[in-house]
């Protein structure tokens, strides 16, 4: 008797001789993800052990959970857990929000000139080096720099160390990367807006709309499809602060608002060299960030209908 199994197999070797040279260009992508994305996850087996590089992973001994355990009662935990998720929330509210109200701007412009203009400007940043950005912004808040020259000089305010103080980073960090990323994130959003029906705003046209009501009713449920899948993508990395971009403008002085898992990971394991310890918290991130990812793709299919699988 035949079986379900049997049947897949053969239309899957059918499919393989047919297509055999579209399967033959797929090989090198697979290869590249088994090797460099899937094996490596077998050294995840260290955050469970107590790892030395001299004795290798294989014969590290297993303490089980104890990393976890110390990283949950350590003093650190909260602190970095609160600024983790409000660096993330944060850029979730206006990083997220900012590309899709751009957007909505550039797609009502009618002068062509100026919107490749404003265009230009815009995409620009996104390809300035994350560390010339990071120079920049620290050239330009310092003590004598471009900014506090400003406000001096126009509303005689006194010179301050944005940087050095904790209650500007947060602000500091999300600006920023707004200024950095909201060109290049509106670009997926008016590719969606053009495969809008033209016939549906002649139609509102018609019934009396004015511009107002056919971005709420045309333009915006159009382009809502996409909103909700980078929103769910968006959600995914909720644990994934801008590591990098945290490192190269933090301090001892700003830890209190810019310390998060991703520097301390980098602290624990590359500074200290505690890599079992780092791999935990890592993990850790990794695990929430999955839960988040599965949580918002399972709401989404249930409110609208859109979804990630």
């Amino acid at each position: 008797m035949t079986t379900r199994r049997d049947t897949y197999r053969a239309r899957l070797v059918r499919d393989i001789r047919l297509h055999r040279y579209v399967y033959m260009m797929l090989v090198p992508v697979v290869l590249y993800y088994a090797i460099f994305h899937y094996a490596p996850m077998l050294g995840l087996q260290i955050a469970f052990k107590n790892y030395s590089p001299m004795t290798g992973i294989a014969k590290s001994e297993w303490i089980g959970l104890a990393h976890f355990y110390d990283f949950f009662s350590s003093f650190y935990f909260w602190r970095l857990l609160k600024n983790t998720l409000l660096l993330s929330s944060y850029d979730l509210v206006f990083g997220f929000t900012a590309p899709i109200i751009l957007a909505l701007l550039l797609n009502e412009l009618r002068s062509i000139a100026f919107k490749r203009i404003v265009q230009t400007i815009t995409y620009l940043p996104y390809f300035v080096s994350l560390v010339v950005v990071a120079g920049l912004i620290v050239d330009f808040l310092a003590r004598d720099g471009l900014i506090n020259n400003v406000l001096g000089n126009l509303f005689g305010m006194e010179s301050r160390a944005y940087l050095l103080e904790a209650s500007s980073f947060r602000t500091i960090f999300i600006s920023s990367g707004i200024w950095q990323t909201v060109g290049w994130g509106s670009i997926i959003y008016l590719a969606a807006m053009s495969a809008i029906d033209p016939s549906l705003y002649e139609a509102a046209k018609v019934d009396g709309a004015n511009r107002w009501k056919q971005v709420w009713h045309i333009t915006l449920p159009g382009i809502m499809p996409t909103i909700i899948i980078l929103l769910i993508l968006q959600i995914g990395n909720l644990m994934a602060t801008n590591t990098e971009k945290i490192l190269l403008l933090y301090n001892t002085s700003t830890y209190e608002t810019a310390d998060v898992i991703g520097t301390y990971v980098y602290r624990k394991g590359l500074l200290q060299a505690s890599f079992s310890y780092s791999a935990a918290i890592g993990m850790f991130n990794s695990v929430i960030n999955f839960a988040l990812l599965i949580a918002a793709n399972s709401a989404s299919k249930r409110l609208s209908g859109t979804k990630l699988w």
